[in-house]
């Protein structure tokens, strides 16, 4: 389905949707200007990536360390957010360097900017659930509390929710360019995997364990990436280093049947009609056949072979005619 260009949420948030933050964090971290994948294949691989990345995750946090640390998780969800402020108008950057020998950022203005004020908000939310989550912790009142508890959840699963889809679309990067998610997700990855190679923080795991549970996100992910990018450039010409202006536009939608065009057959076929029982009765005529009055239809039969009528008397005629 075709998204709309130039709105956020294209009206689908009402006042009954804030019951269900996931449903608001569905309509704000993937809006509707972001385009639709070209390669449903690519799609899901995402979509698979993101879902292992989360249970890896949450399977350290709660089974290896010793319990699920809340606090814990926000702080690395602080430090990848500031990464992530610095990481991707970096990247970007690099991006419009290398593409201003055939386009201008002109062009790019407007999707960039709906990109960057996408990760402004993820980081916004993030920085929000944590200081909710400091200010809640410390009240003493009951009704702050509860109150507090409340919005707490329910800005949990938002944020939650929220990094599913910027995790997928890469903060509406595909606006910009369509190989332009793949690298963010490869450069992201590695950088990310790079603090816990030096330091040695394996998470509680044993080396040959950790190795593999770093290496593993970033390798992955790279992969994935190197087969969306020549999937693009294979299908559809489109190249990384190519400038989104002067790439091929992309195809249209193939039509799924074609009203304007009549059924298609042999005009010229015998119909499958069955033949008629009585030896006199009229053969059914083709329907692109010849009419009642074609020269092979004497008496209006229809039938080059029915019985003629008698011809009528002739009058005699005299010597001199009459």
């Amino acid at each position: 389905m075709a998204r709309a260009r130039g709105s956020w949420t294209d009206g689908t948030l009402t006042a009954r949707s804030f019951l269900k933050p996931h449903t608001v964090a569905r309509a704000v971290f993937h809006p509707a200007w972001i385009p639709d994948s070209l390669d449903p294949t690519v799609e899901r691989l995402k979509r698979f990536r993101v879902v292992a990345g989360a249970v890896a995750s949450l399977g350290v946090y709660t089974f290896v360390e010793g319990g699920f640390a809340l606090t814990e998780l926000l702080e690395n969800a602080l430090t990848a957010s500031a990464v992530l402020l610095f990481l991707t108008p970096l990247t970007v950057g690099v991006m419009l360097f290398v593409w201003r020998s055939t386009g201008t950022v002109r062009q790019l203005r407007v999707p960039l900017l709906n990109s960057l004020k996408l990760l402004l908000l993820f980081v916004g939310s993030v920085v929000g659930l944590a200081l909710l989550v400091q200010t809640t912790s410390t009240s003493g009142g009951i009704l702050l509390s509860l109150v507090g508890g409340l919005a707490m959840m329910w800005l949990l699963v938002f944020v939650v929710a929220g990094a599913v889809r910027v995790c997928g679309n890469l903060f509406g990067a595909a606006a910009v360019h369509r190989s332009l998610p793949a690298l963010l997700a490869a450069v992201t990855s590695w950088l990310m995997a790079v603090p816990d190679l030096v330091t040695g923080d394996l998470h509680g795991l044993s080396l040959t364990l950790g190795v593999v549970f770093i290496l593993g996100a970033p390798v992955t992910v790279t992969a994935i990436a190197l087969l969306e990018t020549g999937r693009l450039k294979r299908r559809y010409g489109i190249r990384l280093r190519a400038h989104p202006a002067s790439l091929p536009p992309l195809p249209g939608p193939v039509p799924t049947g074609l009203p304007h065009v009549p059924p298609q057959g042999n005009p010229y076929g015998h119909p499958n009609v069955p033949h008629p029982q009585h030896p006199h009765a009229p053969y059914p005529r083709h329907p692109y056949g010849p009419g009642p009055q074609g020269p092979y239809a004497p008496g209006g039969s229809g039938h080059p072979y029915a019985p003629r009528p008698p011809y009528p008397p002739r009058r005699p005629r005299g010597p001199y005619g009459g």
